[in-house]
């Protein structure tokens, strides 16, 4: 009797063996080490403070590692790139922005991936407001003065971006476009070289990120004419929409998350849960108002609906400025 129990014992450690073999290996819940957030431009620009800010608190809910990467070039491709063709397994994800995912597809010839298709969205975590300035020697106070201006005298008047077909370009194109008025364009490579030429009068206007201009304009070194979204925002209450003179005006900078197209659901929405529970955290919502981000928290859902509407929006706006880079 004993012999026989022995053999069966045996036979049945043999079957527990086979089928976990069959199986396969048991997935580690996830995530069970570090996440990459790859952010597409060089550290200390908006996107990176807003991805360094959330990366932490996401780090603490996550129990994991947040490392932010900065992979920078092509205005944002060449990092959004490097997501898309990343392994779908949840640990290399994306701080996306509107130029990663509505302007560069109209603006590269050889853009290499699909805004749509490569990635699954997480959430759209913030907007970031731009705002019109010019020097305070500049005669216009108002929108409209510079708009009276403008058409009285076409041509006349310049305008700095931080280069063409960015964001703050194509910001000063839909201006142009719905205020009917002719200016000069001035590209530069990037915000900080523009700023300083519109603070010493080598060009009297600006469309900027608000969080890069704001101490100048609040010390006078800069006159708000206005900000670029739909509602004045918090920490300059007093400068208007653009849209109070342009109904219909709204442009903006946004930070979203995104992973490789495949990404498995369960892992999209840990992530998803994890990126708007840190918007949630006082210390976390603090730090985004003081930077003028206006925090978002979107699903998934949303956010993929969110890129369509921004592709429809500004690929004709591209074409009309005739940005084209190879």
């Amino acid at each position: 009797m004993l012999k026989s129990f022995s053999v069966s014992a045996r036979a049945l450690g043999a079957a527990v063996i086979a089928l976990a073999a069959f199986a396969g290996p048991v997935r580690a819940e996830y995530p069970d080490r570090p996440v990459t957030l790859i952010v597409p431009f060089a550290p200390g620009g908006s996107t990176d403070l807003v991805a360094r800010i959330v990366a932490a608190k996401m780090t603490e809910i996550l129990k994991q590692s947040v490392i932010v990467e900065n992979r920078g070039g092509a205005g944002g491709s060449l990092g959004a790139t490097a997501v898309a063709k990343a392994a779908p397994d949840g640990y290399t994800i994306l701080m996306a922005t509107v130029a990663t995912h509505a302007l560069n597809p109209a603006l590269y010839k050889k853009i290499q991936y699909d805004a749509v298709k490569d990635f699954e969205p997480i959430t759209l975590l913030v907007n970031v407001p731009n705002v019109l300035t010019v020097n305070p020697k500049f005669e216009a106070k108002t929108v409209q003065e510079l708009i009276d201006m403008a058409k009285k005298d076409p041509g006349k008047y310049a305008y700095a971006s931080s280069g063409n077909g960015s964001p703050l370009h194509l910001s000063g194109e839909l201006f142009k476009k719905m205020a009917g008025v002719d200016l000069i364009h001035i590209p530069y490579k990037g915000s900080g070289p523009a700023l300083v030429d519109v603070l010493s009068g080598q060009v009297p206007m600006q469309f900027d990120n608000l969080p890069s201009s704001i101490e100048h304009v609040k010390a006078g070194r800069l006159r708000a004419l206005g900000v670029t979204t739909a509602q004045r925002v918090p920490n300059l209450p007093d400068v208007p929409a653009i849209a109070e003179t342009l109904p219909g005006y709204e442009t903006y900078s946004w930070n979203a998350l995104f992973a490789p197209a495949g990404t498995p659901k369960e892992i999209v929405a840990k992530l998803h849960d994890a990126g708007v529970e840190a918007l949630k955290d006082p210390g976390v919502k603090q730090k985004l108002t003081d930077a003028t981000a206006v925090i978002v928290g979107s699903t998934p859902e949303e956010l993929g609906e969110h890129v369509k509407k921004e592709l429809a929006k500004w690929a004709p706006i591209v074409k009309d400025s005739g940005a084209q880079i190879d």
